[in-house]
């Protein structure tokens, strides 16, 4: 069996941040990871959740949703997945920037908290998101399309 790309990065080495996962013809796919791997500090389900409600509708709703492929959670609580496809690094670094800025600003109901919206839809709270946004910002603040690498070196 084929091992996916994203086993073969050594998680002992990530630390929250923006990375190129993966390049499959036009499709680029980053790595938006939130927290530092195999730690206890992993998102709640409803931090990741509302997260997820927040950057998607935003995102999608941007200059640039054209361009927008997907956006979504990683299993393993640290992180999520853009999907994107004709547009450069730096033009999907300043996307994900402005997006966490608009989640820090926003006041009002998450989107797509109601039953016929969502699935579990009582597990929607604006403030965690908010906290993940600031959270994440401080992390991808000063990101460039020089620093998509994953790091490597001495484990964290």
């Amino acid at each position: 069996m084929n091992r996916i790309a994203s086993f073969s990065v050594d998680h002992d080495y990530i630390v929250p941040g923006i990375y190129l996962s993966r390049i499959d013809g036009d499709v680029v796919t980053y790595d938006l990871r939130t927290r530092v791997p195999n730690q206890p500090d992993l998102m709640s389900n409803a931090t990741m959740h509302t997260f997820e409600h927040m950057f998607a509708t935003f995102v999608r709703n941007s200059e640039l949703s054209d361009h927008v492929i997907y956006f979504g959670p990683m299993g393993c609580q640290t992180g999520f997945y853009l999907l994107v496809r004709g547009i450069s690094h730096n033009e999907t670094i300043a996307l994900i920037k402005d997006t966490l800025q608009k989640i820090l600003a926003y006041e009002g109901e998450v989107f797509g908290k109601s039953r016929k919206e969502c699935g579990n839809y009582i597990n929607l709270e604006l403030s965690l998101a908010k906290e993940e946004a600031a959270r994440y910002f401080e992390a991808v603040k000063d990101c460039t399309d020089k620093t998509l690498s994953y790091p490597k070196g001495e484990e964290i």
